[in-house]
C-alpha cells in the first residue's frame, strides 16, 4: 500500500499542495496533521501511521521537514519504518530509503545533512523570533492581540442586554462600541452561565 503523510505547522497553512503531490504519487491513504513544534509527542496521525503500516508498504512525504524537525526524530522515524519493512520516499528531496541494507552511504549522509539543515533553519527562526520579541518588549511595545478596554465591553453588554428597548442589532452595537461580535457573544454566554 502507498501511504502519504502531510503536515503543516499552523492552522493558517494550506495542506492542499502537499495532498495533491501525494495523490499524484499514487497514495491510497494520506495521514494529515496540523501540529507545530519540533517534538513528535503530540503528533497523533504520525503515531497512527507508524502503527498501521505493514511490511511492503511505502510511505511518501513531500519534504524531510514535514516528517521531522530534528535529526534525532528523523532518524528514529525512518529507522522505525524501514525496520518494519516499509520504504520511505521524500519527493522534493529526491530520496528513498528501502528496508534492510540497501541504502547507499552517500544517500544516508545527504539524508542526515538535509535533516540537520531543517533543524538549523527551525532553530534560527525560533532565535530570531525570540530576539524580536525581546527587542519589542525593551521598546515598550505590546505583543499579541490587544483586547478592547473594559469600559467598551461593559457598554456593549449594556446595549446588548437592553436591545429590546433600544432597538439595536448586534451589528449596530459593534459599530457603536467597536467591540467585536465574538466578544459580545462570549460575554453574553459567560453572563448566562453565571445566572
Amino acid at each position: 500500500m502507498i501511504i502519504g503523510y502531510a503536515r503543516v505547522s499552523t492552522a493558517k497553512q494550506d495542506l492542499q499542495a502537499q495532498q495533491e503531490l501525494l495523490k499524484a504519487e499514487g497514495c491510497e491513504r494520506i495521514y494529515i496533521e496540523k501540529v507545530t513544534g519540533t517534538s513528535t509527542a503530540q503528533r497523533t496521525e504520525l503515531k497512527a501511521m507508524i502503527e498501521n503500516v505493514r511490511h511492503g508498504d511505502k510511505v511518501i512525504v513531500t519534504k524531510i521537514d514535514r516528517l521531522a524537525r530534528s535529526i534525532i526524530d528523523l532518524n528514529k522515524i525512518v529507522t522505525e519504518l524501514t525496520d518494519k519493512g516499509v520504504s520511505v520516499q521524500f519527493i522534493k528531496d529526491n530520496m528513498t530509503f528501502e528496508p534492510g541494507e540497501h541504502n547507499k552511504p552517500m544517500q544516508t549522509l545527504m539524508f542526515n545533512m538535509l535533516g540537520s539543515f531543517a533543524q538549523f533553519e527551525r532553530d534560527l527562526i525560533v532565535e530570531r523570533t525570540t530576539e524580536g520579541r525581546e527587542r519589542a518588549k525593551a521598546q515598550g511595545k505590546h505583543l499579541g492581540r490587544k483586547g478592547k478596554p473594559k469600559k467598551d465591553v461593559q457598554r456593549a453588554m449594556s446595549l446588548y442586554s437592553d436591545r429590546d428597548n433600544n432597538g439595536m442589532s448586534i451589528a449596530d452595537i459593534v459599530k457603536v462600541t467597536g467591540v467585536p461580535r465574538s466578544t459580545i457573544y462570549h460575554e453574553a454566554k459567560k453572563q448566562k452561565a453565571e445566572v
